[in-house]
This record gives structure tokens, sequence and C-alpha cells, in this order.
């Protein structure tokens, strides 16, 4: 891999491309043109070659793209050949629907512990898992080996919830509040926020 800063955009782009890759792999196609993978992406053909690029040489001139390789490669760069240990906080209608609807789960992350501080919901059975109190959650993020800790918590909430988290090891965070969270530099956050795409999709129908 090139030794270059890759734009988010990009990297969220190829996450489509192997969302795509592995419909077509369920359907033993073998192979697709750069035509074909731009229009179901909603890119360009020069745009997946340029996003391609970053990481290597992919496709045949005139042939396209080796769908089981190519999906190989991009589940390998984006990490998703390997199975990723989640933790959740906060298991109100947004936490507790992220654990019940397994058909948004990707089959590398699970679930495997989920927390709160409401003495009504800590012993609850929500999905596959029991919910324990945030009390402990540090030791159990240690001991349950949770790489990824999901913040679904009141803002007043968030950022103990991610100081917990990051003491019991976690070096990766996604978090649907709407306040920003102070981590360390070694630390990666992606935030969810519905309200800033809603902002932007009426920007667009404003401006037009």
């Amino acid at each position: 891999m090139k030794q270059t800063k890759i734009p988010a955009v990009t990297i969220n782009r190829l996450s489509f491309y192997a969302r795509y890759l592995f419909l077509l792999n369920l359907k033993d196609v073998n192979v697709v043109s750069s035509t074909q993978l731009a229009r179901a992406c909603g890119v360009n053909s020069a745009q997946i070659r340029k996003d391609l690029a970053y990481f290597g040489q992919f496709g045949v001139r005139g042939i396209g793209y080796y769908v089981k390789d190519l999906l190989a490669e991009l589940q390998r760069i984006l990490g998703l050949n390997k199975k990723w240990r989640l933790g959740l906080v906060g298991v109100g209608n947004l936490g507790a629907a992220l654990l019940r609807h397994t058909h948004i789960h990707h089959p590398g992350y699970t679930f495997v512990n989920a927390f709160d501080h409401d003495p009504k919901r800590i012993g609850v059975q929500v999905g596959n898992l029991i919910v324990d109190p945030v009390d402990e959650m540090e030791e159990t993020v240690k001991t349950a080996g949770i790489q990824i800790g999901v913040i679904a918590t009141r803002n007043k909430m968030a950022q103990q919830s991610v100081d917990r988290f990051i003491k019991g090891g976690v070096r990766g965070i996604l978090s649907f509040a709407t306040v920003q969270l102070q981590i360390p530099p070694d630390v990666h956050i992606e935030h969810v926020d519905f309200i800033l795409k809603l902002d932007a999709l009426c920007y667009r129908l404003t401006a037009n």
C-alpha cells in the first residue's frame, strides 16, 4: 500500500464497492466491468480506478475485475477479513434497535457486550445479550476483548462512556452522540450524525 493519506470519502466508496461485489459473488458472477461496477455504486469508471490505485493495480484491460479476487482485496484493505468484537453502551431505543436488528449486522461484526447506567435496563436481555452496568465496563471490556465501542447514550453520558471504553483498551469508537468527544491521538472515532445529514440534504434541496 502506498504511504499516502487516503481520503475518507475514498474509504467510504471502497465499502460500497465491496458490498456490491459481495452480492455479485453470492450470485456466482465471476467478472464485472468497471462500467457495471461504477453504475451500481453511483460513480464513474475513472473514479473507481483512482480509488483502487491508492492500493495497487487491479483488473484486466478489456475484461474488467474478477469479482472474487477484488472482493478479497477490498476486504483485506478494509479489515473485513477479520472478526471485530463490539461493545455498546446505551440500551435505549437506538441501542436496543442496533442489538436486535441482526439484518444490519455484517458477519465480521459481533456485539459481545451491552452496557447501561439505568438500573431498570441492567440484567435485561436485549437481542442475544444481557445488559451489564456501566460501572463494570472497564474490566468487562478488557476480559471480553472488545475492540470497537459503540456510543448510543444521551449526549451528557457520551464522554464518560468513551473514557470507560478507552480505559478498557478500546481504540475504535463509533458515536451516535451529537457532541464532540475528546479522545487521545491513538484512538479513532467515527460520528454518525442524523441531523448533520438532514441539514446537508435540506441545503441541496434549497440550493436547487
